[in-house]
């Protein structure tokens, strides 16, 4: 259940972290180019810098994500891994069908007579 939980939010956080990603660009386009004008409350550097912040959170997100739930994962039984995957069949000896029992008599029932017309 947890781990389940745990794939969900690496997920979202991957689509987050992809669409962040591709909004950025490295020569000031992208998001930040849509924000040149000096009227905003949040100019170009400031959402640069926002965009590398956001990028840098959900990275390191990811790798605790990643980490918890490795350490969530159900192992099951702690077992030698070179037996637990070996199968000892049983090769006792063909046991012989048991004695045939007296069959029990069967009434004859005569055939069925075709319809004359």
């Amino acid at each position: 259940m947890l781990y389940n939980i745990i794939v969900i939010l690496i997920i979202i956080v991957c689509v987050l972290l992809a669409l962040v990603v591709l909004v950025q660009n490295s020569k000031g386009g992208g998001l930040a180019a849509n924000f040149s004008a000096p009227t905003q409350v949040m100019g170009v550097r400031q959402t640069a810098d926002f965009l590398e912040k956001a990028t840098w959170w959900l990275a390191g997100i990811l790798v605790v994500l990643s980490l918890v739930a490795t350490i969530s994962i159900h192992r099951g039984q702690k077992t030698d891994p070179l037996q637990s995957e070996v199968k000892v069949a049983d090769y006792s000896p063909v046991q012989q069908a048991p004695a045939a029992t007296a069959a029990m008599p069967v009434a004859a029932t005569p055939a069925p007579e075709a319809d004359q017309q």
